[in-house]
């Protein structure tokens, strides 16, 4: 099965099937452009922070809500019990800070000038003068809040496991399917979609309910596991507060790999290698 954005699903074992899955927070992808059109699809991937899903798994774009199944896993050879799920967060906005990024190589972008004989977006050639063109719109309120395609990421997710585990995500398990979300918007906002989903699968064409009259109840919230490494003292101590901790990170940083890649990227959008600084070429590398 592939792997989608989000959450920690948990229920108590039972003699014939219980249900789990977890959503995790996490970064994901922030692009919003559909399949349907060939221009975004060409820039989309410049505009992501993560790998976008449909990259990953190219059989999402076709039939987002059909399921894979492993070969080796065939119906009728096994017996499911349970299932604990680590699913990333839908499609979201960047956030406030990588939007500030976004306007920062956007300015740059821009202040190539202007040239004649471009070519169109969908050619590959000169990704820069496509993406200094292109209207930026992010706004600072965004701040990586979930957006519709990232509702419908995990809605249609539900329906996945639902065909690929029946027997586990029947309506009679519904009351016994856990969430467990950390605090983070867009981490809530995607269990309550999932949970959305998954009503909708059983009451076909029935309004939907607020979440916490759902039998299953609302995603609940534990920053302390699904957020274990703003918690963790050791972590915090030994390694995110520990400048010698990060020695061979910073080195590749400033390592002759890191260079060759960002000299292709100042070759690839056309700008000076010397306007890419360090937490640009970040950005721009993640």
């Amino acid at each position: 099965m592939p792997r989608d954005p989000g959450r920690f699903l948990r229920a108590p074992l039972a003699p014939v099937a219980a249900l789990a899955a977890a959503l995790l927070s996490s970064l994901a992808r922030c692009s919003l452009l559909e399949s349907g059109d060939p221009v975004a699809s060409a820039l989309s991937p410049y505009f992501g922070t993560k790998t976008r899903y449909e990259d990953v798994n190219p059989g999402l774009l076709p039939n987002p809500e059909a399921p894979w199944r492993d070969p080796e896993l065939l119906e009728g050879t096994c017996t499911p019990v349970q299932l604990v799920a680590v699913i990333r967060h839908g499609t979201r906005y960047p956030t406030a800070k990588q939007i500030r990024k976004l306007r920062q190589l956007h300015e740059l972008l821009q202040a190539r000038g202007r040239w004649g004989g471009r070519a169109s977006a969908t050619s590959g050639r000169d990704v820069g003068a496509v993406l200094a063109d292109r209207p930026l719109w992010y706004a600072d309120w965004m701040d990586g809040q979930l957006v519709e395609k990232g509702r419908q990421d995990m809605r249609q997710l539900a329906l996945r496991l639902a065909s690929l585990f029946p027997t586990l995500f029947c309506r009679e398990n519904f009351g016994r399917l856990r969430l467990v979300t950390s605090s983070k918007h867009r981490c809530v906002d995607s269990g309550v979609a999932f949970l959305q989903g998954l009503w909708q699968h059983y009451n076909p064409g029935l309004p939907l309910p607020d979440v916490a009259d759902m039998e299953c109840g609302p995603p609940r919230i534990n920053d302390k596991l699904m957020r274990f490494f703003d918690n963790c003292k050791k972590f915090l101590t030994e390694v995110e507060r520990n400048a010698t901790a990060l020695y061979h990170v910073e080195a590749f940083k400033t390592g002759p790999e890191m260079q060759d890649i960002l000299n292709k990227v100042a070759a690839t959008l056309q700008v000076p290698i010397n306007d890419l600084n360090a937490g640009l070429s970040q950005f721009l590398l993640q």
